[in-house]
């Protein structure tokens, strides 16, 4: 079969490599639509390398060329023989990270046990740490790994519940903190105002919609985002945007926020310099949630100043939150009905669609740089 390898970083090409088989508890799928994330990116470009040996060192790609694409949707092709609940022809989203029920261990680790399942004692993930992802024409997977969808939704719409169920995961760490000040709060003195969200890239755009649609957030919520188009959508979604090139972000935020800051900051960017203005738009005790991933640029000495707040740092990963009766991912499923229902509005979201797997390399060597990119879903068919 044909799918993109990485053999090095900015280097891909598409590849024949052996059709995966499915054993006996597994379903073989065909991809038909593949998110493109800023994890991808990273790991192409060399800056991240999440595929880790025994010890903890960094597999070159050299050593094991990857596969990438863990936001997939497809179709199953075939069902292993001890699979009862899914048939060929179904349509289903991926949750790519393998855990305790996916391998039916017999007793779950203590983070599958407490709903933390991306944390599994004996975690793996496709298209990001070593196991072949969904830029291929077939993935085998745990038949407890598919999510069936119910509805005619477009494949490529589909392929953004992972990212949601990301930000619904990362939501509920929040909730769950021990933290001053809650998006819930019954006490109106710890109850968070304002929020800030750093970046309206698809998180930060999924954030604004989670925050007004699902959670009911009557507050403020500020959007800082240099580009325009990605400004729009998070205004659309009932955000108060901020042009960070047109002026002092601190200074801003305090004006939108009558001098008080907010109680809540979320990095949907991964920039580091961000990191030198977060002491002067965070209250005193605030909770800032590190979503986005890269940060490079600065050194840790950035955090003196932001520590002396006392804040609470939150760093959720993935989409963890327990399993369903049938062995499925809950906030999978979650995220999945929520889009299907309409309550959270992806189509905004997916500006370029890369047709079959030769457009691939093309896509991540500056595709994803053109005017008006907000984000990427690879369709095959």
């Amino acid at each position: 079969m044909r799918a993109v390898v990485l053999t090095g970083a900015g280097e891909m090409q598409v590849r024949d490599i052996p059709r995966p088989a499915a054993g006996p508890r597994d379903v073989l799928v065909r991809p038909e639509a593949i998110g493109l994330c800023g994890t991808d990116f990273h790991i192409y470009s060399g800056a991240a390398n999440y595929h880790r040996d025994e010890h903890g060192a960094p597999i070159p790609l050299v050593v094991e060329p990857q596969i990438l694409g863990h936001e997939i949707t497809g179709r199953v092709e075939e069902v292993g023989a001890d699979v009862d609940d899914l048939r060929p022809g179904q349509r289903v989203v991926l949750d790519q990270g393998l855990n305790c029920k996916s391998a039916a261990r017999a007793e779950l680790c203590e983070y599958c046990r407490t709903g933390d399942s991306h944390q599994c004692a004996c975690f793996r993930e496709h298209g990001i740490s070593g196991l072949p992802g969904g830029l291929a024409e077939a993935i085998a997977v745990p038949a407890v790994n598919a999510v069936r969808i119910a509805t005619e939704l477009d494949p490529g719409l589909a392929a953004v519940t992972e990212p949601l169920a990301c930000v619904l995961h990362s939501l509920d760490v929040v909730a769950s903190a021990n933290a001053r000040y809650l998006l819930e709060a019954k006490e109106a003195d710890r109850r968070v105002r304002s929020v800030l969200i750093a970046g309206a890239g698809p998180a930060g755009l999924l954030w604004v919609q989670t925050l007004r649609r699902v959670l009911g957030f009557e507050g403020r919520v500020l959007v800082s985002e240099p580009d325009a188009t990605k400004r729009e959508l998070a205004a659309r979604f009932g955000a108060e945007t901020i042009d960070p090139t047109a002026g002092d972000l601190v200074a801003q935020v305090a004006t939108r926020t009558e001098g008080r800051r907010v109680e809540l900051l979320v990095d949907a960017s991964g920039s580091g310099p961000l990191f030198h203005d977060v002491p002067g738009l965070v209250r005193k005790q605030s909770t800032i949630l590190l979503y986005g991933h890269g940060h490079a640029g600065v050194g840790m000495e950035v955090l003196n100043q932001v520590q002396w707040a006392e804040p609470t740092l939150l760093s959720p990963v993935g989409a963890s939150g327990g399993f369903e009766p049938d062995g499925r991912p809950t906030v999978y499923r979650r995220a999945l009905r929520l889009i299907e229902e309409g309550v959270i509005d992806v189509a905004p979201l997916v500006t370029h669609r890369y047709d079959g797997l030769a457009a691939v390399p093309a896509a991540f060597a500056g595709g994803h740089r053109e005017a008006g990119y907000v984000k990427g879903v690879v369709v095959l068919n």
